[in-house]
């Protein structure tokens, strides 16, 4: 025991020292002695697709993309200076830049939205004025993208089409405000973000199939971490989709084998492998909502599965109730500290689509591989998505007209409260412990 207290120390102490060290290389970075607004000339390397943000605030449609930063010109000299930076720029020009690439343009300093490790937001005035060409993968998987969408555009309906690429890998840009709006309200919008689930789901597909086929379980572990390998490049490397396939295999390990005690320290050496490779995750609130949800599929949901089984639930109901009990409990302090939104029908919700979301999954990887190869096999497959997407639409509509939601104050203070109240519940609600077999509960 002491030998862990010690090891903990020496890894907080030099986590804490290399937090320090990026802040401190980030404040030192010469675009923050720029003053705001004014105009240079940078080339950045993105790191995900641009994004569409809202065009109100921003004076027209614009797109958000995360990159590095490789050099910017200002007043007849150039500056050689990584760091993080933003990208706002006009959807129009940008909305086909591909990760990987290299972009030249001409924009507007302004200081950084979030305090962690971006330098500077840049603002892009008009099209970019080079572009170089992205790694092959990365062109790859741009155009698989781009025929999933497209496929899903011909076959399905609008909502339907729009959502799809959301569920499989992550792709909202075709998502439609209506369906936006009724996951927000109904507390679903990390079914369009690519999170651990999917990539339980794939792997879990994987491995069964090769289980089902008797193959070798070292060829099964090899063609599971292929397809993870295969996915993450799909989804885009950046580090949340790095952190979900992690999450992912952690989740499936606890999952797959039934052993917590090791599937915890599984997900303890992930947390500490992702933050010593991002240091920015620690302030990434995807982060630390992948984490909790994680632990309390691990800790948490097998025993409120078995308690509800005991208690004459059936065991699917059983397990997906506990599942979404769980990830609400655990997630509900950070969703209030962050955003002040509190779904008085969350659990209902993610309870009733769960059932779906396995088989979304999976057919829609199923579409992403058959719209590039043989586009009569991918119709066919979206036609097999119709009654599960039906369902969880209309689940998230009838809840999103519901209006079953709470406006609370945000903040730390909130979070707080809310954390020592699901302490509570998590207290109130813990499986009372079995005597050993052979053993009265009196001894």
């Amino acid at each position: 025991m002491g030998w862990v207290l010690v090891g903990a120390l020496v890894i907080g102490a030099g986590f804490a020292g290399a937090g320090a060290w990026h802040g401190h290389r980030v404040e030192a970075h010469p675009l923050r002695a720029v003053r705001s607004g004014q105009r240079l000339v940078a080339v950045v390397v993105g790191t995900d697709d641009p994004k569409a943000v809202a065009g109100k605030p921003f004076g027209g449609p614009k797109v958000m993309m995360r990159a590095q930063l490789v050099e910017y010109q200002l007043g007849g000299r150039t500056v050689q200076a990584g760091g993080a930076v933003v990208v706002l720029a006009p959807a129009a020009a940008w909305r086909a830049v591909l990760p990987g690439q290299r972009v030249e343009f001409r924009g507007k300093v302004s200081p950084p939205w979030r305090p962690d490790l971006t330098v500077a937001v840049l603002r892009a005035e008009g099209a970019p004025i080079a572009i170089d060409p992205a790694p092959w993968w990365q062109r790859v998987a741009g155009r698989v993208r781009r025929d999933f969408a497209e496929a899903a555009q011909r076959t399905l309906p609008a909502d339907s089409a729009g959502l799809l690429p959301g569920l499989v890998i992550g792709d909202t840009s075709h998502l439609t405000e209506h369906v936006q709006k009724n996951f927000e309200e109904s507390d679903l919008t990390h079914l369009t973000a690519v999170s651990g689930a999917n990539v339980t789901i794939l792997l879990g597909v994987v491995l069964v199939s090769m289980r089902a086929l008797t193959v070798d379980p070292r060829f099964g572990a090899a063609a599971a971490a292929l397809a993870l390998v295969m996915f993450v490049i799909l989804a885009r490397p950046s580090p949340s989709v790095l952190r979900a396939a992690v999450m992912g295999a952690v989740a499936l390990l606890g999952m797959c084998t039934g052993r917590r005690k090791q599937a915890l320290p599984a997900l303890c050496t992930a947390v500490i492998g992702l933050l010593a490779w991002s240091p920015n995750l620690a302030v990434d609130a995807g982060f630390a909502l992948s984490v909790l949800a994680t632990a309390g599929l691990i800790v948490i949901a097998p025993d409120w599965s078995e308690w509800l089984i005991m208690h004459g639930w059936w065991r699917i109901p059983a397990e997906a109730f506990a599942v979404a009990a769980a990830a609400f409990v655990v997630t509900t302090p950070l969703v209030i500290a962050m955003s002040g939104h509190l779904s008085l029908v969350a659990i209902l919700v993610n309870m009733l689509v769960e059932p779906v979301i396995a088989p979304i999954t999976v057919l829609g990887a199923a579409v992403a591989i058959f719209a590039c190869l043989w586009s009569p096999a991918a119709t066919l497959v979206l036609h097999c998505t119709t009654p599960p997407m039906w369902w969880l639409l209309t689940v998230s509509d009838r809840a999103g007209a519901l209006g079953a939601s709470i406006t609370l104050p945000t903040g730390t203070r909130s979070g707080l409260i809310a954390a020592v109240l699901c302490t509570l519940v998590l207290f109130a609600l813990r499986p009372a412990r079995r005597p050993p077999v052979g053993e009265t509960p009196d001894g």
